[in-house]
């Protein structure tokens, strides 16, 4: 399925600092909780499936891409304000979404 350019900028892709990470024992699939700088859009919340392959030590800091603009989901008793977006390898685990460079929190993907 093909999209319109104006479909495509209807998401808004940004990128957002990891600073605060936290075991999700209620989350059905194993998961963390994270609390992502996204500059001036503040501070957003996400649960993220990505325990297989990152420890919550390593995540600390880590710049990752998230999609802003979805509403909020309710998993379990938390509230996911913004997608971390990532590929799964085919065994479950998931490889984040990153940049090779630092950029400032907050910046669109174009």
């Amino acid at each position: 399925m093909t999209i319109s350019w104006e479909n495509f900028e209807q998401v808004e892709i940004r990128i957002g600092t990891i600073i605060e990470v936290a075991d999700f024992p209620k989350a059905k699939k194993p998961a963390y909780q994270l609390k992502i700088d996204l500059g001036t859009m503040g501070i957003k919340q996400s649960s993220a499936q990505i325990t297989k392959l990152y420890t919550k030590e390593e995540l600390i800091g880590k710049q990752v891409v998230c999609v802003t603009n979805f509403p909020p989901k309710q998993i379990a008793n938390f509230i996911s304000e913004v997608l971390v977006t990532g590929f799964d390898r085919g065994d479950g685990s998931i490889v984040l979404t990153t940049v090779e460079q630092q950029v400032p929190n907050g910046a669109r993907l174009f």
